[in-house]
C-alpha cells in the first residue's frame, strides 16, 4: 500500500479536507475545561452540541493526562465514559475513546466506540497491542516520553523532530508487529506530552518530516501551555486565538485531523480557509 493510498481515507472518513476532533473530556481535572461535563448527561449534550458544531468525530476521555494528573483506576473511567459513548454512538456520531488502558478501549469499543486513541501509542498496557490488532479499529498513535506524572522531566532533546519521528516509527512498528493493518494508523506527535514550548514549536514547524512516515497525521494543540507562552495568555480558556492560528498552520504543513476543544469556530476557521485556497 503506497503512502497516498493510506492517507485518502480513515475511520471511514475520506481525509481530502481537514477533520476535526472534539475533545469531550468526562473529568474533573483537566487542564482546560475540568469538571465542566462531569455528569453524564452534560457530557452527552456536550457531544451532540460539538456534532451539530461540524465535529467529524467525538474523542471521550474520563482520566486527566495534565502534567500531575492524579491516576484513575479503569473501573472509574469506565464508569465516568461508557454512558456517554453509548448515547452518542446509538446516535451514529463517530466516536474515539482517549484511554492507554485496553479493558477501557475493549469496554468502549463495546460500547459503541470506533476509534482509539492512545497518548501512549498502546505502550502503556501490554495488552493493548493485540487488543486493537484483534478488533481492527482505527487507532491514533501518540508520542509521549514517560507518563503524565513524570514527562515533563523527560524533555530533553538534540533534535525534537527527529527524536518524534523515530520514536514515533518504533511505535508504528510495534503495531505493525502485533497484525495491526497500515491503513488503520493515525500519528500524533504529542505537543506539549514531553515537550516545552519550543519542542512544540518545532515539531509544528516540522510537520513534513513526520508525514514522510507515510501515515494522516493529528495534532492536539487547543489552548495548550505553549500558546499561552508565545501569546502571554495564561489562562487555558481564553486561548481560542492562538488555537485557531496554530491549528491553521498545521493544516497548511500537512495535518489532517485538528483535536479541538472549540470545534464551533475551529469549523468556521477551517471552511473560510479552504475557500480561500480554491
Amino acid at each position: 500500500m503506497t503512502s497516498s493510498d493510506r492517507t485518502n481515507r480513515w475511520a471511514g472518513l475520506t481525509l481530502d479536507r481537514p477533520r476535526v476532533m472534539g475533545i469531550l473530556n468526562v473529568t474533573p481535572d483537566s487542564f482546560s475545561d475540568g469538571g465542566s461535563r462531569i455528569g453524564a448527561q452534560a457530557a452527552i449534550s456536550a457531544g451532540f452540541a460539538m456534532a451539530e458544531a461540524g465535529a467529524d468525530i467525538i474523542d471521550v476521555g474520563g482520566e486527566s493526562t495534565r502534567p500531575g494528573a492524579d491516576v484513575v483506576s479503569a473501573e472509574a473511567e469506565q464508569a465516568r465514559i461508557l454512558p456517554v459513548i453509548r448515547a452518542l454512538a446509538a446516535a451514529n456520531i463517530l466516536v474515539s475513546v482517549d484511554t492507554r488502558n485496553a479493558a477501557t478501549m475493549r469496554a468502549a469499543l463495546a460500547a459503541g466506540a470506533r476509534i482509539i486513541n492512545d497518548i501512549s501509542g498502546l505502550a502503556h498496557d501490554p495488552g493493548s497491542l493485540p487488543m486493537v490488532a484483534e478488533h481492527g479499529c482505527p487507532v491514533v498513535l501518540m508520542h509521549m516520553r514517560g507518563t503524565p506524572g513524570t514527562m515533563s522531566a523527560e524533555a530533553n532533546y538534540q533534535d525534537v523532530v527527529s527524536e518524534v519521528r523515530a520514536e514515533l516509527a518504533n511505535r508504528v512498528d510495534a503495531a505493525l508487529a502485533a497484525g495491526i493493518l497500515s491503513d488503520r494508523i493515525v500519528i500524533d506527535p504529542g505537543l506539549g506530552f514531553a515537550k516545552h514550548a519550543e519542542h512544540s514549536l518545532a515539531v509544528l514547524r516540522g510537520l513534513p518530516d513526520l508525514l514522510d512516515l507515510g501515515y494522516p497525521v493529528l495534532i492536539g494543540l487547543s489552548r495548550k501551555s505553549f500558546i499561552g507562552t508565545v501569546s502571554e495568555e495564561p489562562r487555558a480558556g481564553q486561548r481560542l486565538g492562538g488555537s485557531l492560528a496554530a491549528g491553521l498552520f498545521a493544516v497548511l504543513r500537512g495535518a489532517s485531523i485538528l483535536r479541538v476543544h472549540d470545534v464551533r469556530e475551529t469549523v468556521q476557521a477551517l471552511r473560510v480557509w479552504r475557500t480561500l485556497f480554491e
